[in-house]
């Protein structure tokens, strides 16, 4: 197949880079907010720091929660794929970008009712939002508008990979392009649980048209969608990593036959694989748990190939440079460049964040860490880490390419010290969560609701540890945000590239197959029956009595 480079564009066009910032100001606000959520709360699980006696430790959680994992990723996601896929398509048609902030706008809105609801004490039940526990109807109604605004801005993004394709016979689709579109799909097929239990199940019952529900139901269609969830974290990072850090290191793209095989085996197996989240749940049998878990394993298989391309792609760079032996090519990569910088040490972070959701998935292992802060420290070494200083990293280049300006040597050292703050608080922080969840402590608790046992003498250098790596991740966020503005408002008027790299010359044809959507759609849903069919027919006919399964009050 011929190949797309003559229709690579190097800034995104001026329209759609309008959209692209909206998404990315409520990104990083949302940053501000959530990251000094996240100090609230190590500071209150010291004992030393009491929270005012009109902001409650559940609602700080709830607020760090929903706005770091659900806000701030969802807006800077979506903003990084349609500028991806715009600066290698030609951009988006009139009707794509109105859609596109159709969906912004709903998303916003969203947003802002869900916040209120959490600000207002009504909405306290975490990020999770599991039943029993009931919000106000409107932080649920807020939670649809958000869900049902991302699907506007993805099926933008699969839809213009398609009219790409028609308007380009036989030519390669952009990797870029390719890449948005398997994790807007994923995104799609993910939501629908967590849509249909919001909007059938929960909202009915928070408004009082129905008396009761079912919490099994719920929870597993919550999970159904919140595995994948992390993968549409991760997979914008892996398109940062295969896609543009080459380009940054001034090396090729090692093969873009096995990026696209990665993405289309995590759209595979990203979401048939809920229960692993469930094992110490009853009412679903032991055998699709373990069916579930076997699924969640495979996906380790991407996660290594994305590993073994990444470093050859460096090693080969290295090389080009004139690196000798195994580790040669460490000292030819720009350490001194912030953008190659933070999503590299996110990707070293991802290693033992990779070990981690292996023990967390195994049945035997998970029942050692289940519900113990070890989660918590797993959950901020791969999304809060691995993630989140590749999005960094991004916005290196991204916001002064879409507005114009330049990233200066100064900015660019602040984005080597944010780096090291980053990476510093988080392991401190989160070694500490590990270690503490290894002796049993509870995945969240407030200090006032284990002070005074045994068990808190024992805690207390953990929780002193965290709240000093929550502060240096605060002062790092900080830093972040001045980069920002920086970059959004005032930094000197300039044209920034963005890197999209090139195919290594000997790389090998990339298979016409990857473009059968057919093919890796039909064998995703295939996949999804089998794994949660029989299950929810068990567990809608094993409901306990009531209209909706389970009695409230």
């Amino acid at each position: 197949m011929k190949t797309a480079a003559q229709s690579l564009l190097k800034k995104v066009p001026a329209k759609d880079a309008k959209l692209v910032m909206a998404h990315m100001y409520v990104a990083f606000a949302a940053l501000a907010i959530g990251a000094t959520m996240g100090l609230l709360q190590v500071l209150e699980r010291t004992g030393s720091f009491q929270l005012p006696s009109w902001l409650g430790y559940y609602q700080v959680l709830t607020v760090h929660g929903v706005i770091l994992g659900l806000v701030l990723t969802t807006f800077f996601i979506i903003g990084f794929m349609f500028a991806a896929q715009s600066v290698t398509t030609g951009g988006y048609s009139n009707k794509e970008r109105t859609a596109g902030w159709i969906g912004f706008i709903m998303m916003l809105v969203g947003t802002i009712a869900a916040a209120i609801m959490i600000l207002l004490n009504e909405a306290t039940v975490l990020y999770t939002f599991y039943v029993p526990l009931q919000a106000h109807a409107v932080f649920y109604i807020g939670l649809a508008l958000v869900i049902a605004g991302s699907w506007f801005a993805v099926w933008v993004i699969v839809l213009r990979h398609f009219r790409f394709r028609k308007e380009n016979p036989g030519v390669r689709t952009p990797l870029l392009s390719y890449m948005a579109t398997v994790n807007s799909l994923m995104w799609q097929i993910a939501t629908i649980g967590v849509a249909y239990s919001t909007i059938v199940h929960i909202i009915p019952w928070s408004l009082g048209l129905t008396e009761t529900v079912d919490v099994l139901l719920t929870r597993t269609l919550f999970w159904y969608f919140g595995h994948p969830l992390v993968y549409f974290w991760l997979l914008p990072a892996y398109m940062m990593w295969y896609a543009i850090l080459p380009k940054i290191i001034g090396g090729k793209i090692f093969s873009d036959s096995l990026a696209r095989l990665a993405f289309a085996l995590f759209l595979i197996f990203s979401i048939p694989v809920g229960f692993h989240h469930q094992l110490t749940e009853p009412g679903i049998d032991p055998f699709w748990k373990y069916l579930q878990v076997v699924l969640t394993m495979v996906v380790v298989v991407p996660s290594l190939m994305t590993a073994f391309t990444l470093f050859a792609t460096f090693e080969q760079r290295g090389r080009e440079l004139g690196a000798k032996g195994l580790f040669g090519w460490l000292k030819k990569m720009p350490w001194n460049d912030a953008r190659f910088l933070a999503p590299f040490v996110g990707m070293l972070f991802f290693i033992p964040g990779g070990a981690g959701g292996i023990v967390n998935t195994s049945h035997q292992l998970n029942q050692v860490v289940h519900n113990t802060l070890w989660v918590t420290g797993h959950f901020h070494l791969t999304v809060a880490t691995a993630v989140m200083l590749t999005f960094f990293g991004i916005t290196y280049w991204l916001v002064p390419s879409l507005t114009g300006r330049v990233l200066t040597p100064v900015m660019n050292r602040m984005g080597i010290l944010q780096t090291i703050l980053w990476g510093t608080g988080m392991l401190i922080m989160s070694g500490a969560m590990h270690w503490q969840g290894l002796l049993g402590g509870p995945r969240r608790s407030a200090y006032s609701e284990y002070a005074g046992n045994a068990d808190t003498l024992a805690w207390g250098p953990y929780q002193i540890a965290q709240a000093i790596g929550g502060s240096i991740l605060f002062l790092g966020m900080i830093v972040m945000i001045i980069i920002f503005i920086n970059l959004a408002f005032f930094a000197p008027k300039g044209e920034t590239e963005f890197p999209v790299a090139e195919d290594h010359p000997n790389a090998a044809p990339t298979p016409a197959i990857f473009e059968n959507w057919k093919l890796w759609i039909g064998i995703t849903a295939a996949l999804i029956l089998f794994a949660y069919t029989i299950p929810i027919i068990d567990i809608i006919q094993n409901a306990p009595p009531g209209a909706k399964g389970f009695k409230l009050w």
